[in-house]
């Protein structure tokens, strides 16, 4: 399970920039591969505090990581998960270290030349959680689920400026990168960097959009119809396209998966496909036998208990069960019939049992000569 941000780099969650980054500059010099015998874990780690300081040290990323967790900056790793290429915060390592960080270019070091993403992205995937009754998942159903989620702002459409509020990013001039020669102990070394200020767009906003604050997008509860297939259990993942958080850049839009949850039932119990119940009868019905009349998932039925029926006896009604969710048919119900024994007896009553016994015993007299 991914640590929390805040744990990560051992600060509170009020904790103001300038303390992030001096916990990102004490943790960073202290995991440096050079100054640790086992470098594969101290890369690890050093990976680990640098998507924490990626995200806590943009005011936009942390807002949206205190309100929604990891699942809020998904859209930003991918699928994947955070890389080298999601860093964009490389300006600051000169600002927090120097030059001449331990003499090279650490993140080259790990994991290659770094490869800016500037194209379209992907949108995050959303999960959502939704109740049925076991009708409805025995049979299917229509359902409406409720999913909050970031949409593109409709004022600038997507832009996070207002209109002409965009301009060429001065630092870059339009390129989205940096490029950056320093003299270490292997040479002359030359980096290219994401721009830190327009984040390899090219562009910065100069009037950010009054309705989304130039973030390009906005938080709405939209309400999105679910088709149950007949069939589904609990945890069963049912995927709607391209209703996830929408993309970056024009990219397509993630999906929705609904996660169903079966609910209990007072009168069944599932097993597979299968649905068990419980009848109680009468010790007369028991002992003489009869028809009784038996709940299924659709309607009632009829069936017969046989004479001498003992309690706990399961009968089996084929074909009334679950249907299968891949494929025909369905599973069976079982119904176990449980004898039940009379608390309160009249005096009518109590004479009867007792001929009943008495005559049971002159039966057993008969049958032991």
């Amino acid at each position: 399970m991914k640590r929390d941000y805040y744990d990560v780099l051992g600060v509170d969650r009020n904790a103001s920039q300038e303390e992030i980054k001096k916990a990102y500059r004490r943790l960073a010099k202290k995991y440096h591969p050079d100054v640790n015998p086992d470098k594969k874990a101290a890369e690890e780690n050093f990976k680990e505090i640098s998507e924490a300081y990626e995200v806590l040290v943009d005011p936009d990323k942390r807002a949206n990581y205190d309100m929604f967790g990891h699942a809020a900056v998904r859209d930003i790793f991918g699928r994947g998960g955070f890389s080298w290429r999601d860093f964009t915060h490389f300006g600051d390592i000169e600002d927090l270290f120097g030059r001449d960080f331990f003499g090279r270019d650490i993140f080259d070091m790990f994991f290659g030349p770094r490869r800016e993403r500037y194209g379209p992205t992907r949108g995050a995937d959303l999960i959502s959680d939704l109740d049925v009754t076991l009708e409805d998942a025995a049979f299917g159903t229509t359902k409406e689920v409720e999913v909050p989620r970031m949409v593109t702002c409709d004022a600038c459409n997507g832009s996070g400026a207002r209109p002409g509020g965009v301009k060429t990013c001065p630092s870059c001039n339009g390129t989205g990168q940096i490029r950056q020669s320093r003299r270490t102990a292997f040479g002359m070394f030359t980096s290219i960097t994401t721009c830190s200020r327009c984040h390899g767009g090219g562009e910065v906003i100069e009037a950010p959009c009054p309705t989304c604050h130039g973030a390009g997008k906005v938080h709405r509860t939209r309400k999105i119809s679910v088709k149950i297939p007949p069939g589904v259990d609990t945890g069963s993942r049912l995927r709607i396209a391209g209703e996830g958080e929408p993309g970056i850049r024009g990219g397509p839009a993630g999906d929705l998966y609904v996660v169903v949850h079966v609910q209990e039932h007072e009168v069944f119990m599932r097993d597979g496909d299968d649905v068990i119940c419980e009848i109680p009868i009468s010790f007369t019905q028991a002992a003489l036998g009869t028809e009784i009349e038996v709940p299924t998932l659709e309607d009632k039925t009829k069936m017969k208990i046989p004479a001498g029926t003992q309690t706990g006896t399961l009968f089996r009604l084929k074909g009334m069960g679950i249907p299968h969710l891949r494929g025909r048919g369905r599973g069976d119900q079982h119904v176990k019939v449980i004898v039940k024994t009379p608390t309160k007896l009249s005096k009518k009553q109590r004479e009867l049992l007792l001929e009943l016994e008495k005559a049971g015993e002159e039966f057993m007299g008969f049958w032991k000569r």
